[in-house]
């Protein structure tokens, strides 16, 4: 019996691609910017008339500085610039466009969205749904199990459980380690210094967690690694800071949010919600339309 699917959207990659996609002279009736909005809503329009979902669900980034990460390393994310004013208003509009197009909406100011995803995924996994992550980022390949996708949507590509290891040199569930290892610039964990990608392949593909790397120093000493010296040192120096990482890029499974499975359910939208939003907020006739045009495809 096939596995019932559901699709969860890491919502802000996809808020950004249509910021910095789409012109900014897309402006609503007050002159505020709204380019976002309208590369967003032709993305998630055109991803449910694809899909036909029956569940489905978006989870937005709330905050730089506010996760439970920050106190556990106050510089995570300390490197990136807060979003302008114009942009957050935009993703307030994106987040309440989601959910008048049926979908449901997640955010928090303690769990970044890929906890919001870990838990609903962790949570449908359950009720016998396979989850197809719609993503591009690597750090979500962690989730992946079997019977699961790691979709890059802008890329039109799909990845499995056993793909994930040919596309990124890990198994999913090494994909933590190697962060840990090998640290991630765009959310500023520092993994160890000196250790790229592919000696964190290396090292992982032979001794398969970080856990088991710490235990076998010794060996990766006297093994025939290249810079196995350079490298024994290196991870002895920043063993606090690898294991730190670690629990930096580990994606939390049991956050505190509700997801019933009926709150989980795709929500067929009215003509009347979304007039009444466009009307709000100043949006022009050719989203209106295409809104409305979804509306009568689905």
């Amino acid at each position: 019996m096939k596995k019932r699917q559901i699709y969860l959207i890491d919502a802000s990659i996809y808020v950004f691609r249509a910021w910095f996609s789409m012109p900014d002279s897309i402006v609503n009736s007050n002159g505020d910017a709204v380019n976002a909005v309208y590369g967003y809503a032709y993305f998630l329009c055109q991803l449910l008339e694809k899909t036909q979902a029956t569940h489905i669900a978006a989870a937005f980034d709330e905050s730089l500085s506010t996760s439970f990460r920050n106190k556990i390393y106050p510089l995570y994310k300390a490197n990136r610039e807060k979003a302008p004013d114009d942009l957050k208003y935009q993703f307030m509009l994106c987040k309440k466009l989601t959910e008048i197009l049926g979908v449901s909406a997640f955010s928090s100011k303690r769990y970044e969205a890929d906890d919001l995803i870990g838990t609903i995924a962790n949570n449908v996994s359950k009720h016998g749904f396979s989850t197809i992550f719609v993503t591009s980022d690597k750090d979500l390949s962690q989730l992946v199990k079997q019977g699961d996708y790691f979709w890059n949507y802008a890329k039109d590509i799909k990845h499995s459980y056993k793909d994930c290891r040919k596309v990124f040199g890990v198994k999913p569930e090494q994909m933590v380690d190697f962060l840990a290892l090998a640290g991630d610039s765009i959310d500023n964990i520092p993994g160890v210094a000196g250790i790229g990608a592919k000696t964190a392949i290396v090292l992982l593909n032979k001794y398969g967690s970080l856990e088991k790397i710490y235990a076998n120093l010794e060996k990766i000493k006297n093994s025939k690694l290249r810079g196995a010296l350079r490298i024994h040192d290196l991870l002895k120096q920043h063993q606090e800071l690898a294991f730190i990482s670690q629990q930096l890029a580990t994606i939390v499974r049991n956050s505190p949010m509700k997801t019933g499975l009926k709150k989980l359910s795709y929500t067929s939208p009215t003509t009347m919600r979304i007039n009444r939003f466009c009307t709000q907020y100043g949006l022009g006739n050719k989203l209106r339309q295409r809104l409305l045009n979804f509306v009568t495809a689905v």
